[in-house]
């Protein structure tokens, strides 16, 4: 804790070019990749169908997944949600998926390699046992819900969704203005529309599917990485009124040294959640936690290295940040009766 609870004396503004070249190059190389490739969207924002599927005992993904294909079902994605007796499958959007007997012909498709044998031995309908290969198991497969999003309702989400963006974005604008000051306001949404990018494009890049639970995690890395630089910019504030006679680089990066601390217990702990989160909340939770372990990292890199760097840049000084000296005359004039 001795570490922890020193004051460092790291020079952050010294490499700020460093870390703005470093940055760029991650930016451009992400919508270099959303121009040519796009996003993989999900079937929230493309439509399809969805159907959710539990077996009697667990079966494997790539069965499952080799039984679709068998049947023309190759584009469809197979994942577990749960346990290993539950199946999520989803199938994009096509003139087959539409027709309403789709659900039926896709679990008729998935139960064809099992060839029931018999039911339980009380003469009440039970848990049958299905042949598969030559090996006998209880295997029977149910349905438990089928979801249909259309193409319309796809799009019409996207567009909400960038909206909420844009809306978050742009409360944060008028928030940090009033509450610091215009700079101040400017480095913040910087940092976040840095954070951004950069994990938009880490996803076109990997090919990681984008669907509605990564865009909630995008817009919680937005409230996280504000967080964080709040802090910071609170610091330099409280410090500018303190250190009267240190040079504003002096300041900032004074501020980001007391804060440091912090920053490293705050991003550490919530790490060690998600990362959790990713290797033992299954499929579901795997593009959610994904963009929360990436945006937590560039969060804490641009509060560090983007934000105040940008007040810096944009000439932020004492004089900004304290309160407006009243004229003497005006004063003595209160003081009369």
């Amino acid at each position: 804790m001795q570490i922890l609870n020193r004051e460092f004396q790291i020079p952050f503004l010294s490499w700020r070019l460093p870390a703005m070249i470093i940055s760029l190059v991650l930016i451009a190389w992400g919508i270099s990749s959303l121009m040519s490739r796009g996003l993989d969207l999900g079937l929230d924002f493309t439509g399809g169908t969805l159907v959710e599927l539990q077996y009697q005992s667990n079966i494997e993904i790539a069965d499952v997944r080799q039984t679709l294909i068998e049947a023309g079902y190759g584009d469809a994605v197979v994942q577990y949600f749960g346990t290993a007796r539950d199946v999520m499958v989803r199938v994009p959007l096509s003139a087959d998926t539409q027709e309403a007997e789709f659900s039926t012909r896709l679990i008729e498709s998935l139960r064809a390699p099992f060839s029931e044998t018999g039911v339980s031995s009380s003469g009440s309908l039970g848990e049958q046992q299905c042949s598969v290969n030559g090996a006998v198991s209880v295997c029977e497969v149910q349905m438990q819900r089928v979801e249909f999003v259309g193409p319309q309702f796809g799009a019409e989400l996207l567009d909400m969704a960038l909206s909420a963006l844009m809306w978050a974005l742009g409360g944060i604008l008028i928030y940090v203005m009033f509450r610091f000051e215009w700079r101040f306001a400017v480095g913040s949404v910087i940092a976040l529309i840095h954070d951004v990018l950069i994990t938009l494009g880490f996803f076109s890049i990997v090919g990681v599917e984008f669907s509605l639970p990564v865009l909630a995690a995008l817009l919680a890395v937005v409230g996280y990485s504000l967080n964080d630089t709040i802090v910071v910019f609170d610091r330099i504030r409280e410090n500018f009124r303190i250190l009267m006679d240190a040079d504003t680089d002096e300041v900032i990066n004074r501020s980001i040294n007391q804060t440091l601390p912090r920053t490293i217990l705050t991003s550490t702990t919530t790490m060690l959640v998600l990362l959790a989160l990713y290797f033992y909340g299954g499929e579901v939770l795997a593009g959610f936690s994904l963009a929360l372990i990436v945006g937590v990292m560039v969060g804490t890199y641009s509060s560090v290295f983007i934000a105040s760097p940008v007040v810096y840049s944009l000439g932020v000084s004492r004089e900004d940040l304290l309160p407006p000296e009243k004229d003497e005359e005006a004063l003595e004039g209160e003081l009369l009766p």
